[in-house]
């Protein structure tokens, strides 16, 4: 069975067949499928709470209900069992499948992606000069203790990527000590979907952040090269020159950023949770409204994926 490196061949129609069991007509599957649960990547809140989740109640009338953290610590809370979810969506498709797999799943679908810039205030000193088109990272070099926001490392794909685009950024521009100078600079932001709050209230000039995190929240977004913004899988080879190890030890290698979701292994509501990723492969053109990459390439498919699926 080939993996996400040699994609499906399967169209989105045959896969949305065999995945949710599929067909979302209204109504409910009874008494023990009335609701799904759903934890998820941080930066995934908005899109998932305010549109796929409501949108899936309305066509199916099981009730969504939705929990957001770092990814680091959804593959723990799952890998603990402090929390049973059906549906675990996760930033980094390695991370999710070597922290879940095979105890806790054994197929995933990648179906979105994403890319990494910096999100700005634009009536801070920091977010002017941004605007004005000076090189991020001399205005980053320039910032003082906790001007700048990053998802804690220790918690979330954003936050390592943002050490991985640091470490790039030094060696693409001969900027010796940028990356640990940076990190030790930046404020780190422990509840990933809080990380903009700061640039809404004025207490932060700028954050290293998802485009789609900026849209959600209508704040400026400076998109950065392909080198280095992990939103080009032509660049995976670049981005894996990069590295982070997280306080758990885990070491994570800079890849481009995308979404993948499973059904967890002894769901409570399995079939709910099914039918609730054919809802979220269904809607490529709400994800792209809210600023993720859904193209041709999507969705891949890894593992020992539900009968029916083509390979």
């Amino acid at each position: 069975m080939r993996g996400d490196e040699g994609r499906s061949t399967a169209s989105r129609r045959a896969m949305l067949a065999a995945v949710g069991g599929l067909g979302l007509g209204a109504g409910c599957l009874g008494s023990d499928g009335d609701r799904v649960r759903v934890l998820s990547a941080g930066s995934l809140s908005v899109v998932l709470e305010d549109h796929v989740g409501p949108a899936f109640e309305a066509d199916t009338g099981i009730a969504y209900e939705g929990e957001y953290r770092g990814t680091n610590v959804v593959v723990r809370m799952v890998e603990e069992g402090s929390k049973r979810p059906d549906v675990v969506v996760g930033a980094d498709v390695g991370l999710l499948r070597d922290r879940l797999y095979p105890d806790h799943a054994d197929w995933d679908v990648a179906f979105a992606g994403n890319e990494v810039g910096i999100a700005y205030a634009p009536g801070t000193d920091l977010g002017t000069r941004l605007e004005g088109g000076e090189p991020w990272y001399e205005v980053l070099a320039d910032a003082d203790d906790g001007e700048l926001a990053i998802s804690d490392p220790d918690l979330d794909p954003l936050g390592y990527r943002a050490a991985h685009l640091f470490e790039l950024a030094e060696r693409e521009h001969g900027l010796e000590g940028f990356r640990d100078a940076a990190l030790e600079r930046a404020y780190r932001e422990p509840n990933e979907p809080q990380l903009l709050s700061g640039i809404e209230a004025g207490n932060r000039a700028c954050a290293v952040a998802y485009r789609n995190m900026a849209v959600d929240h209508d704040v400026p977004f400076l998109e950065l090269p392909d080198a280095y913004n992990f939103g080009n899988p032509a660049y995976a080879d670049r981005y894996a020159r990069a590295s982070y190890v997280t306080d758990e030890g885990y070491e994570t290698t800079g890849s481009p950023a995308v979404y993948n979701a499973t059904v967890r292994r002894g769901a409570d509501r399995a079939e709910a949770g099914r039918r609730f990723l054919s809802a979220l492969l269904e809607n490529p053109g709400l994800l792209e409204e809210r600023g993720l990459r859904v193209g041709e390439s999507f969705p891949r498919t890894h593992g020992e994926v539900p009968e029916g699926i083509e390979q």
